[in-house]
């Protein structure tokens, strides 16, 4: 619904007042708010004054408008120029619009209002807004205020968090670092076990020093000199490749005389336990790290060229305690050989010229073990008794070193004491059982004794707990002398060994061993004495009358070339020909 508009006239200035007063009534009595009002007539003053600049005669047509559901409407305001049909101009603005909230009264577009009052109306309608002014001047400071706040707390908190970060950079780089030395410390341990592991599992100073150099170089030295005092005595004259220092570092040469690692560079290096000298005239570029090695006694000095340009603390603690073990290491490989010459001497001292006698041939080897010190205690004999028969004994000893090489001589110096009497072989041996229980209760013993006679085609022969004999036929048959033999010599039992007989006629062998020529690790002996058996079959009739020594060397070749020897090896070949 709408109610009638009205028109007036502006002309002047006072019409274009005194319109406004009646619209600023209108707006008033209807409830406009203040702020409305003031937009509304603050633009309808701002058009009057236009068209008033323009000229000319203008009509104002003011017309409320009520919603068809509800009380609120609006009030319309269009300026045209007197005599245009339709409201408001084309050339003007679009109508001016102000919304109320209820509807004026019926009388209201007509109603008059003195300027007067128009003006004090005004100062109120200021005064409103005014006081908007200030509520939202206010509101802007306090909202100023809390945004310079929330900057300030922003400005803090991005510092907090730039410090929190740098923090946390500095905890992961610090935390990387500490990763990485352990790291590093683990792979230095690790070397330095795997290192004294491989060092220290061999007793040849040639092995451990060529060890030493395949594991430290390239990654902890450029290479490496050994200078040990006693380099004769530990040089293997056999080896072509044993390497002399002909001229030593000066560095060599104080670790030498004060017994401390010494370090020589341009530099101080400021390695822990080291002393520092001027840089060495044999290695200018590079800085040298000479330690002693020690073990109840100075032995020499290991000379290190450093990789780098430096050596650094963790590498250099290490080469100085794998220096320590590689000092103990040659120390006991020393001490080995001492007792591995002195056992291999006694043992060769004691081992007997084979005797000759009508109608047999004797052959003996003797071959130490090539590593461990599993030398001593294996033994053959061979000797004439008053008779005139000739007894081949052949023996080990349990244990190894100077001790058994020792109970090997007094138990062969026993043998030949019983067979005086013209005992049997195993009278002999039951003999030598009681002895060896009385001297020694601890240590063991296999021995098998044969005895000939000279034409007599049968051979008598006992065994304590030895590898059976192998005997090779005239016609090239090989058997094994299996009969059941008696205990190991010094087992706690009272034993009584048998004496057993058979056939050797002219032109037969027969093979006494020790266990160390047939027998190998996780195989047993029985594959070993199938082997001897057959290279005991491979020789012929002439090869063993006319050169029985080179018979021995053909059987024991295809049984020890393919193998290094943990034991003794001892072999008695005996062939009988027509006298």
């Amino acid at each position: 619904m709408t109610v009638s508009p009205d028109v007036r006239k502006i002309a002047s200035v006072a019409d274009a007042a005194r319109a406004r007063a009646a619209v600023d009534r209108i707006a008033t009595d209807a409830g406009a708010t203040t702020l409305d009002r003031a937009r509304f007539l603050t633009a309808l003053t701002a058009r009057l004054r236009h068209c008033l600049g323009r000229g000319g005669e203008w009509e104002l047509l003011l017309d409320v408008r009520r919603s068809g559901a509800g009380q609120t409407g609006r009030l319309e305001a269009s300026v045209s120029p007197v005599g245009h049909c339709g409201p408001g101009s084309p050339a003007e603005a679009p109508l001016l619009t102000c919304p109320l909230p209820h509807q004026p009264v019926a009388n209201a577009l007509s109603a008059s209002t003195s300027l007067p009052e128009a003006l004090l109306r005004a100062d109120e309608n200021t005064a409103a807004v005014l006081s908007l002014l200030d509520e939202q001047e206010s509101l802007v400071r306090l909202h100023r205020e809390e945004l310079h706040q929330t900057n300030q707390g922003v400005l803090a908190l991005h510092a907090d968090l730039e410090a929190a970060a740098l923090a946390q950079r500095d905890l992961l780089e610090a935390e990387r670092t500490a990763r990485a030395e352990a790291e590093r410390a683990r792979r230095l341990l690790t070397f330095l076990g795997d290192a004294s592991a491989a060092i220290t599992s061999s007793l040849s100073h040639t092995a451990i020093l060529r060890r030493l150099s395949d594991m430290l170089v390239p990654d902890y030295a450029e290479h490496l000199d050994v200078w040990l005092f006693d380099e004769e005595e530990y040089a293997d004259h056999d080896d072509e490749h044993a390497h002399r220092v002909r001229e030593h570092s000066a560095a060599a040469v104080a670790a030498a005389r004060t017994g401390r690692p010494q370090h020589a560079a341009a530099h101080p290096g400021a390695l822990p336990g080291v002393d520092d000298l001027p840089p060495s005239a044999l290695s200018p570029q590079r800085p040298l790290l000479a330690i002693p090695l020690v073990a109840q006694r100075l032995l020499g000095v290991l000379t290190l060229t450093a990789p780098g340009p430096r050596f650094d603390e963790d590498t250099s603690v290490m080469l100085v305690e794998l220096a320590r073990r590689v000092g103990v290491a040659l120390d006991h490989a020393h001490r080995y050989q001492q007792s591995r010459n002195t056992a291999e001497a006694l043992q060769r001292a004691q081992l007997t010229e084979l005797p000759a006698q009508p109608g047999l041939l004797l052959a003996a080897r003797y071959l130490p073990a090539t590593w461990g010190m599993n030398i001593g205690g294996d033994w053959y004999d061979a000797f004439l008794q008053p008779d005139g028969s000739l007894l081949a004994v052949i023996g080990d000893v349990t244990g190894h070193g100077l001790h058994a090489a020792v109970v090997m001589g007094q138990l062969r110096t026993a043998l030949r004491a019983y067979a005086v009497e013209n005992a049997t072989p195993g009278e002999i041996l039951t003999r030598l059982h009681r002895m060896l229980g009385h001297l020694q209760p601890d240590l063991y013993a296999t021995a098998l004794i044969a005895r000939f006679r000279p034409g007599d085609p049968e051979v008598v022969w006992a065994s304590a707990g030895h590898p059976p004999a192998v005997v090779r036929a005239a016609d090239g048959t090989v058997r094994v002398l299996d009969a059941k033999p008696g205990v190991m010599l010094g087992i706690p039992l009272p034993h009584v060994y048998t004496d057993h007989r058979t056939d050797l006629p002219a032109g037969s062998s027969m093979v006494l061993y020790t266990d160390g020529l047939v027998e190998r690790r996780g195989q047993g002996i029985d594959p070993g004495i199938g082997r001897l058996g057959r290279a005991l079959a491979a020789l012929t009739a002439p090869e063993l009358e006319q050169d029985l020594d080179a018979a021995a060397d053909a059987l024991l070749k295809p049984l020890l070339y393919d193998s290094e020897r943990d034991d003794d090896v001892c072999l008695l070949l005996c062939h009988t020909v027509t006298p």
